[in-house]
């Protein structure tokens, strides 16, 4: 009994099972809730993109078409856990910019949302994605070795 709660208060590998299943549940929540607000910002493109925020200077077309390459693509690179630390920055940049920079000089209860999910992204960024993600698998095949050849 004392070993169990020892092993679950004190976990020797963070690759385990039950920390995987934690972060898939975190990757599916979290990369859900993107997701759906990318795809809202998706479906109103022709009328965001007249007025979306335009904090890069690339103008607001190109700073839209941005957040939902953030919102979207890379939420689902996130959730099935696909190049997943490449997909995790634009997701971070994308809130830090909302925070830092659109909602700047609001007060915090305005901002607050965008500052959850960028740390979130930044803590999911250092977590990695656990066992149960594409990533496992493509990392499994490029380094098993290939037969050796003679030239």
């Amino acid at each position: 009994m004392m070993k169990t709660i020892v092993h679950f208060l004190f976990p020797l590998k963070p690759d385990n099972k039950g920390y995987s299943l934690f972060l898939l549940a975190f990757r599916l929540l979290f990369g859900g809730l993107l997701l759906v607000h990318g795809i809202q910002k998706w479906m109103s493109f022709a009328e965001l993109s007249q007025v979306f925020p335009d904090p890069l200077g690339v103008g607001s077309s190109v700073s839209l078409g941005l957040a939902i390459f953030g919102e979207v693509a890379c939420s689902l690179a996130f959730i099935f856990g696909v190049f997943y630390r490449l997909a995790v920055i634009p997701m971070i940049f994308t809130m830090g910019v909302a925070f830092f920079v659109v909602h700047g000089g609001d007060p915090f209860a305005v901002k607050e949302l965008a500052f959850a999910y960028m740390m979130v992204y930044a803590i999911m960024f250092v977590a990695g994605p656990g066992r149960y993600a594409f990533d496992r698998i493509l990392a499994e095949a490029l380094t098993k070795k290939s037969p050796s050849r003679t030239d």
